[in-house]
């Protein structure tokens, strides 16, 4: 658990200059700048502006090959995962400020650089110190790898970092030869991992921290069958998956696949798009297939993990992919049916890690301790939600919870959130700026 500290407060960190390099951001600071006078609420002012330059000014560091590395926040390394959602608050800004653009392109090069490095890793180093968990029992070991948990979604979300980035530029040009090198890494572990116990030689145990649960059967985890699905060893927490079909992740999957198979020309990755119909088709079919269950109360729901032997687990964490984030993703839209009766479920009492205080409602992890609500999650609810009243509790949450740091945290006690863990957690920040700036721009807020 950690003390209520404010970032501003850190003790022997680098400037936001001698972070970026000689890049200064000048345009995007003053339009972000410009647009955060117009919010009325000082509090919500600051926390905006000190969520939304967060990643740039604590995180994001230029290296002498242009490329970036992001760190997720109080931990010394980089997630795939955290550093692309890190930056998509300023992928609005690309087409004003050549220097995002040079972010937003030097974190993909870094980012591909690191998937075909070990597309099995889920956190890299700086430089190939060795620093992380050098303890862990696993098939590789790399002087790069922070930690090596194997996570659809570590590999989903630089291929959605740019697609978002093209998306919005119309530049093409981040599908480079790094780009193509990863991606053949990509698309051999997907394949590899739809048939998890005939082909795949990946395992991972940390058999020296007992209290953390790691992947069962010398490493490999839990029995699964086929599906057509893509196994995952740990959730976006890192947390161990009880059954081997992450369903959120795997959903994911489906949404960066569809993409590429939607532009193979322009991407010019022709020879690579019969295996990406080909894993996509098996994917959406093990989807169709393993993913819903029917809930007795809410009727049919999508499941949070399955193994392809007749069990799966109903549950949902606020870590993203999450089942309530899937409208965020793109997998669905909001008013989808089973996406519907899947939110009811989520938020109430029959998932587990929803939890109801004094302070906030919301959903939580096994990974944070009982009653503990994720600020990502309050965010998640708020972005998926149509309800303008639900919107509206989400962010008086956000806001009531700080702990007086105006940041956000990863878990806070519902009774109390002062008691909180995670001082320094960019992507929580992220997300918060981004609900800030729809609800602004939805009239939503002042």
């Amino acid at each position: 658990m950690h003390a209520a500290t404010n970032i501003s407060e850190r003790k022997g960190s680098p400037s936001a200059a001698e972070l970026n390099g000689n890049y200064s951001y000048a345009q995007m600071r003053r339009l972000v700048t410009e647009f955060a006078q117009t919010i009325a609420d000082e509090k919500v002012r600051t926390m905006f502006e000190k969520c939304f330059f967060s990643s740039l000014d604590t995180a994001a560091e230029t290296l002498s090959d242009g490329s970036i590395f992001m760190l997720t926040g109080d931990i010394p390394a980089m997630w795939l995962r955290d550093s692309s959602v890190q930056v998509t608050g300023y992928l609005p800004y690309c087409a004003v400020d050549a220097d995002v653009k040079k972010l937003i392109k030097g974190l993909l090069k870094r980012q591909f650089f690191y998937i075909a490095l070990d597309p099995y890793a889920n956190a890299f180093n700086r430089d190939p110190n060795g620093r992380g968990h050098k303890d862990d029992l696993t098939d590789y070991d790399s002087p790069w790898v922070w930690e090596r948990k194997f996570e659809i979604d570590s590999l989903c979300y630089p291929l959605w970092l740019a697609q978002q980035y093209t998306e919005t530029t119309g530049d093409y040009s981040v599908y480079d030869e790094g780009f193509r090198t990863a991606l053949a890494r990509i698309l051999d572990t997907f394949e590899t991992e739809q048939f998890h116990t005939e082909k795949s030689q990946y395992y991972h145990s940390r058999p020296l921290y007992p209290q953390f649960p790691t992947l069962q059967n010398g490493g490999k985890g839990t029995p699964v069958g086929y599906t057509g699905l893509i196994w995952n060893g740990y959730r976006p927490s890192d947390d161990v998956c009880d059954y081997g079909y992450l369903v959120p992740s795997n959903m994911f999957a489906t949404v960066v696949l569809g993409w590429l198979e939607r532009h193979v020309a322009q991407t010019g990755t022709q020879q690579e798009s019969g295996r990406i119909a080909r894993i996509n088709r098996r994917v959406k079919e093990g989807l169709e297939k393993f993913g819903t269950d029917e809930h007795p109360v809410f009727g049919k729901i999508y499941v949070y993990e399955t193994d392809g032997l007749g069990h799966c687990n109903l549950m949902d964490d606020a870590n993203v992919p999450s089942l309530l984030s899937l409208p965020y993703l793109g997998y669905c839209t909001k008013d989808d049916k089973i996406y519907q009766n899947t939110r009811r479920f989520i938020l109430s009492k029959y998932n587990p890690y929803y939890f109801s205080g004094k302070a906030a409602s919301g959903v939580g992890s096994p990974h944070t301790p009982d009653r503990y609500i994720w600020h990502i999650g309050i965010v998640m609810q708020l972005l998926t939600s149509c309800d303008r009243e639900e919107r509206k509790r989400c962010f008086e949450t956000l806001v009531s919870t700080d702990a007086d740091c105006l940041v956000m945290h990863e878990g806070f006690h519902c009774d109390d959130p002062k008691e909180f863990t995670r001082p320094w957690f960019c992507w929580a920040n992220t997300l918060f700026a981004l609900a800030v700036a729809e609800m602004k721009a939805e009239g939503e807020i002042q």
